[in-house]
């Protein structure tokens, strides 16, 4: 049952113009003190949410991106600064790119956090896609096998440091500690100090290839994933929540279908579905040309991504359209009552699904995403938080008779 809502924000600034015909990504060169209004957006989303009743407001960790699209390099000192400013709302790391951190230091760091935030923190870590980032800081990213071959390793190490009184660590890319003399003795275990508050500590991991060899990992591991979309029936989403219910199942973790997963949805509430179309579409367009060449806008060829980048192509170029993206259940668009009917329905097919994530496209202006995220928790959430309470009532009824 579906009992909790949330939000990602990627860390995008409001943009000048938007949408094919406005200016190409590698042309947006902002200035520091426009990109630095990440910071006062992300404050106003935070306060919000907390304010409606959100659960959790995820954010994305990246680097060096002067065009605009995701602009928060460091999610746990943002998560401290945010949790003085909010009362309930937990923070989510939607990812911290391990590829990029010291393994020990990214615990250390998440420890300090969850302790300073009393547990408001939930921990993620991701393997990065943009190649100007992870290399800058030293790691493969081109390599794909060298990028998860790091990160797994990266992971055991992270979630022994977090979760042990004690640890040591022997790998092909980390020996921890060095067996270095210390006070009269060798060194062989160390303790991560501090430990983190709440502890076997929940981590989170994006599934988006859903590769078996990723969905074991992440399994063996015992983390939990995020996914986007989900609404179509039978679709991609569909197809790999149950391959991760399957790959859980072999690990010994018996779960209904949505069990350890957050479903991530775009969305647009207007009047009519028509409405919210042309509202998102500028934003949904400002999203394809940021990440087509990403490999991101699946089923694309070279033209079409070339003709992505350039507002002189764009709209003879053959590319998909926002109809496209609803058909496929990642984005969910129209009035209150057809969402609250479309994940009533997502409820049913995945009884174990217990938060969503509903967002926003890169770009999407702070005024427009305070605005979708007030309305959807006044006007969608009291339909599944008031069956979550009538369920809980009647539990107890149970249980007390």
């Amino acid at each position: 049952m579906i009992t909790r809502f949330g939000s990602l924000y990627a860390g995008a600034v409001d943009l000048e113009d938007y949408g094919y015909e406005a200016t190409p990504v590698n042309d947006r060169w902002l200035s520091d003190e426009h990109l630095a209004t990440v910071f006062e957006k992300s404050e106003a989303i935070a306060k919000l949410m907390d304010e409606r009743g959100y659960s959790t407001l995820w954010f994305a960790e990246h680097h060096f991106q002067r065009e605009g699209y995701e602009c928060i390099p460091n999610v746990l000192m943002l998560a401290v600064h945010l949790a003085h400013l909010t009362k309930n709302l937990n923070i989510g790391c939607g990812f911290n790119i391990a590829p990029m951190w010291h393994p020990v230091r990214l615990a250390e760091d998440y420890a300090t956090a969850d302790i300073l935030t009393k547990g408001r923190v939930v921990f993620g870590v991701g393997r990065g896609y943009h190649t100007r980032e992870v290399e800058v800081f030293g790691a493969p990213m081109q390599d794909q096998n060298a990028n998860r071959e790091l990160f797994e390793e990266q992971v055991e190490l992270i979630l022994k440091a977090l979760n042990q009184k004690s640890f040591s660590h022997q790998g092909k890319h980390y020996t921890v500690p060095p067996p270095v003399p210390y006070r009269g003795y060798e060194v062989h275990e160390i303790t991560l100090v501090p430990r983190p508050m709440f502890r076997a500590v929940d981590c989170y991991q994006p599934i988006v290839s859903a590769s078996e060899r990723g969905l074991d990992f992440m399994a063996r591991m015992g983390m939990k994933g995020i996914m986007g979309g989900g609404a179509a029936i039978g679709g991609a989403s569909e197809r790999v929540a149950r391959a991760w219910q399957e790959t859980l199942a072999r690990h010994g973790r018996e779960t209904q279908l949505g069990g350890d997963l957050i479903m991530g949805l775009t969305i647009q509430i207007a009047d009519s579905e028509e409405e919210a179309i042309r509202e998102a579409t500028p934003y949904y367009e400002e999203w394809v040309k940021m990440f087509a060449p990403l490999g991101f806008v699946r089923g694309l060829n070279e033209d079409q991504i070339a003709a992505a980048a350039d507002p002189k192509k764009a709209r003879s170029g053959n590319l998909p359209t926002m109809k496209d993206q609803i058909k496929a259940g990642s984005w969910l668009v129209g009035t209150p009552e057809h969402m609250v009917e479309t994940l009533l329905d997502i409820q049913d097919r995945w009884p174990g699904l217990v938060e969503v994530n509903v967002g926003h496209p890169v770009g999407t202006p702070k005024a427009v995403v305070l605005e979708q995220l007030d309305r959807f928790a006044t006007e969608v959430m009291p339909a599944f938080l008031k069956r979550s309470s009538e369920k809980q009532a009647s539990a107890g009824s149970v249980a007390a008779g």
